[in-house]
């Protein structure tokens, strides 16, 4: 199957490192006009960097995911310039570094900041893409949750679980509202990767027998990479998935 976005523009959010960054060069190595966003600008440097090195073309620009105003101005801006929006890939997320602790010594506002990132950067995203998308008659959005929204959280963090959650809530009723303008929704659940520096003191927490066990839990025996989210996030995004809408894909080695 060969995958091309050529002519495509793509929107990649929480592109400074990890599934963000790995999906936005993955989607400029296709040919695709890619602009990512992120809180983090050291971040993003390293991902443009990275871009100029292998000669692909990604645009980076620093985005609060949960500012209205920013993200309508940001999309508005590259739609104007561009005259399309093609593909939003709503990837930022994340703990916000918060660690697991008993319900009861959760704050409210550690619960909300984890909500607005996961939940509200993804609905204020495709809010501000979606009437680009209608006048063309074609879009792909793709949300990237975690497996921590189909079962339980391994970090033990209640709002992470619930965002994501929330998040693959939101996709299904966006796919049956936007489906009728040639617009799919897809989700995809990734499971535990080595991806950025949370995931790795996640997984240096664990010692040597928590991290047998949780590759033993796993059909492949092994951990994925953020180019295996990617491939997924490509597949949802390209012409042989335009019959597939409001879907939760795992990646995860088989759980």
């Amino acid at each position: 199957m060969n995958v091309t976005f050529e002519g495509r523009t793509v929107i990649v959010t929480g592109a400074a490192h990890g599934f963000g960054r790995a999906i936005a060069l993955a989607f400029a190595a296709r040919g695709a006009q890619v602009y990512a966003c992120d809180v983090n600008a050291d971040g993003l440097s390293e991902t443009a960097r990275l871009a100029a090195h292998a000669d692909l073309k990604v645009h980076t620009h620093p985005v609060d995911v949960t500012d209205r105003a920013a993200v309508t101005a940001f999309v508005d801006g590259l739609a104007a310039a561009t005259g399309r929006v093609d593909v939003l890939v709503n990837n930022a997320g994340g703990v916000l570094g918060q660690v697991g602790r008993p319900l009861e010594e959760v704050s409210e506002a550690d619960w909300r900041s984890i909500f607005a990132v996961n939940v509200d950067g993804a609905f204020l995203f495709a809010q501000a893409a979606a009437p680009h998308m209608k006048r063309a008659g074609w879009g792909r959005i793709v949300n990237i949750s975690s497996g921590a929204g189909l079962g339980v959280s391994l970090t033990g963090i209640q709002a992470y679980a619930s965002a994501k959650a929330a998040q693959i809530g939101l996709t299904r009723q966006l796919a049956h509202e936007l489906g009728q303008w040639g617009i799919t929704v897809n989700n995809v659940a990734p499971g535990f990767v080595r991806s950025n520096p949370t995931t790795e003191r996640q997984w240096e927490r664990y010692g040597e027998e928590g991290q047998r066990r949780l590759l033993d839990g796993l059909a492949l025996r092994r951990l994925g990479s953020p180019d295996d989210i990617a491939h997924a996030v490509l597949f949802f995004a390209s012409e042989q998935a335009g019959w597939i809408t409001g879907q939760v894909l795992s990646v995860d080695g088989g759980r």
